[in-house]
């Protein structure tokens, strides 16, 4: 795999540079919530202006139906990624229509602009692999050279993230290769014991990496939604918890294959609970009850982890040498349920691990929380791409990259 530096003593100045990234950043109306994946990339940005390449970034955001919307606009991103380079960044207000091809043919040396959200295109998603490729045709028109620094759409199979590198010269940007180096250090010669912390609303999500690290990991806690299912498939009572029934068998299938190959299998002991899920707007007081997890209401729901949950959680993690984080412990976004989540953020700080946050919700968490993301080992821009790599699959977005 290319690097940037090696495309870098190629040359890149007066060259048309391609940047897909990742901007998929959290919005309230347009004001962006967490700038985290806009600064993840914004070094790759900055590398090659400096260098004197008129850099075209291109991203998507959210989930539009193949069609211009604005609720998904990039603009906002356009606006705060100038703000961190420093720079003018000027904003194409289409793909590959008259104002992409006007304000790439502007551009000076050491320039920046940025694409409106790919996903106004049918193209950039569409399963059919002419009309993907069609439209990457189209994008590659506006550039000499591709950079691959999107982590986070790495495990899609998209006309910017797959199609597009098979047109253009093409390396990977320095988040990618950071990504790819961090999760190498899950998957190779890992520090023991090795923690895994899973949590996050359905336990479907995290079959694939569970079934792989029950290989790998020493101990793996589990909290959040899913850990409902795993509870009930124990026997224990949920309540109107969050609850797969149909993965219950699998949770079985799972905590017998932990058991027999004596990897430490974590549930919470206490949650806590309420008859309502709280208000996440006005962040009213939820008043929530602690019970046992082998004693939940059946008229009430999980919405965190309970306090000798949190000491055990703590404790588990303080002798660790290497530990995975993906996601919440409970719903973090209210301060009544946001304990758990920052006890586990609290207890990676505290152990001497070698600590990966992988993304997502739980990324989010450590900023919206307050932590000093600098005092972690890493904070990943990917959710669902670290995911699929520590599953072992192949991410279409790396193996593009390739020579």
């Amino acid at each position: 795999m290319k690097t940037i530096d090696e495309l870098l003593q190629d040359g890149v100045e007066g060259k048309r540079v391609f940047v897909r990234a990742d901007l998929n950043v959290p919005l309230d109306g347009t004001t962006i919530t967490d700038d985290g994946r806009i600064r993840a990339v914004a070094p790759t940005i900055a590398k090659l202006a400096a260098a004197g390449a008129k850099v075209i970034v291109a991203s998507h955001l959210g989930r539009p139906k193949g069609a211009p919307d604005p609720v998904f606009s990039l603009a906002p991103a356009a606006a705060r990624l100038g703000e961190i380079l420093g720079k003018n960044v000027s904003f194409a207000t289409d793909t590959v229509g008259d104002s992409a091809k006007a304000t790439v043919a502007a551009l000076a040396n050491g320039e920046v602009t940025l694409l409106e959200n790919l996903r106004f295109n049918a193209g950039e998603t569409s399963k059919d692999d002419a009309e993907r490729g069609a439209f990457a045709d189209q994008l590659a028109s506006l550039a000499d050279l591709y950079v691959g620094d999107g982590f986070g759409a790495v495990h899609r199979k998209h006309a910017s993230v797959f199609d597009l590198p098979a047109r253009l010269p093409h390396a990977a940007g320095d988040l990618i290769a950071t990504e790819v180096g961090v999760l190498k250090k899950l998957t190779d010669d890992v520090a023991r014991p090795y923690v895994v912390v899973l949590g996050g609303a359905k336990v479907s999500d995290k079959l694939g990496v569970i079934d792989n690290l029950l290989e790998k990991a020493d101990r793996i806690l589990i909290g959040g939604g899913m850990s409902y299912t795993f509870l009930k498939a124990k026997g224990h009572e949920v309540g109107i918890s969050l609850l797969q029934e149909d993965q219950i068998p699998v949770c079985l299938e799972y905590l017998a294959r932990a058991e027999k190959r004596g990897v430490e299998f974590v549930l919470p002991v206490d949650v806590l609970v309420s008859a309502d899920f709280p208000d996440l707007k006005t962040k009213a007081p939820a008043n929530p009850e602690t019970v046992s997890s082998d004693a939940i209401p059946a008229d009430k729901e999980g919405l965190d982890i309970g306090p000798k949950t949190r000491e055990l959680y703590a404790a588990k993690l303080a002798d660790a040498g290497t530990v995975f984080w993906n996601g919440p412990m409970g719903v973090f976004e209210h301060p009544d349920y946001a304990n758990g989540t920052k006890a586990v953020a609290q207890g990676l700080l505290d152990s001497e691990a070698f600590t990966v946050v992988g993304g997502g919700d739980s990324a989010a968490a450590v900023r919206i929380l307050g932590f000093d993301e600098n005092a972690f080992g890493h904070i990943s821009t990917g959710g669902g791409a670290s995911l699929e790599y520590l599953e072992g699959k192949t991410l279409p977005g790396l193996a593009a990259l390739e020579d």
